[in-house]
């Protein structure tokens, strides 16, 4: 398994995108089959060979193709086909970024989709072909990064930004630290203005935005402990529910099992990829 991710270099491409990503399942790993993806409020762009097949399954349909696809924004857990080795480089849009760029054929706000795309259909000024993109960054990561800012540019110089963008923006860093009753008179706004600014833009409500990144940071810091190390009434405390029914109430909800169950069978992504949101450049180098 060769994982990394780095933020673009260009502070341009930094207002849009947050960062890039690798993973590669190899023939002789013993990763799990069929990982799960918790649900996330950035749209990625992945870039696969042409021939390599992708699958996520919801709760109500199967979303598969071949190549290249938008991953964008999903509200529910998906479970992933991983059974057999593959490789993605994924470019990991900000939340709402998508409403102020350009994207060829796809309208916004979309949720809950998969939109199969080549690298060229999507940026068609960029010489290199997803096989070439692919090679660059299986063997100079950092290159990589350098060509996807290049390649990024002349889409991000056509953004259009406005009163509903720039007020998403704004909010975005508050949501973690703020109860969303509070936010629009921080932002010196009424709270109904905010929340249908912040709808069009990233397609989501306040709550179902803030509900993610919980999950999102509550998944991040179980996979930093062992079971054993795990103390549920500290976790629910952290993470602000009024105990430890509420904290199991939510998982269920949110990913389908209890703590308990989600800690034995560890079948997230961030479980079975060893976390690529908490890896660096630096430890792929060191693996080299």
């Amino acid at each position: 398994m060769i994982s990394w991710i780095q933020p673009p270099r260009s502070s341009q491409i930094a207002k849009y995108v947050e960062c890039y990503w690798l993973i590669e399942k190899q023939p002789d790993s013993d990763s799990h089959a069929f990982p799960k993806l918790n649900p996330e409020s950035n749209a990625h762009f992945i870039i696969s060979p042409s021939n390599q097949p992708y699958h996520y399954q919801a709760k109500s349909a199967l979303l598969d193709g071949l190549g290249s696809h938008w991953l964008f924004p999903y509200r529910e857990t998906l479970q992933l086909d991983h059974s057999k080795p593959f490789v993605h480089l994924g470019i990991k849009f900000k939340i709402g970024a998508l409403y102020s760029l350009e994207v060829p054929g796809c309208a916004h706000p979309q949720l809950d989709n998969v939109y199969a795309q080549s690298l060229q259909a999507l940026l068609n000024h960029c010489q290199m072909t997803e096989d070439a993109m692919i090679h660059l960054a299986l063997n100079h990561p950092e290159e990589c990064g350098k060509m996807l800012d290049q390649a990024l540019l002349p889409w991000v110089n056509k953004a259009s930004e406005d009163k509903h963008s720039e007020l998403t923006r704004k909010v975005l860093p508050l949501l973690a630290d703020r109860p969303i009753s509070e936010l629009g008179e921080a932002l010196f706004c009424s709270q109904r203005t905010l929340e249908r600014s912040f709808s069009r833009v990233t397609g989501l409500t306040l709550k179902q935005c803030h509900t993610m990144q919980k999950l999102e940071a509550m998944l991040e810091y179980l996979y930093q402990r062992d079971l054993k190390d795990i103390d549920w009434v500290e976790v629910a405390y952290l993470f602000g529910f009024s105990d430890q029914p509420h904290l199991i109430r939510h998982l269920k909800k949110q990913i389908g099992l209890t703590p308990q169950n989600y800690a034995k069978q560890r079948d997230f992504t961030i479980d079975v990829y060893g976390g690529v949101e908490t890896q660096s450049l630096a430890r792929h180098h060191s693996s080299d």
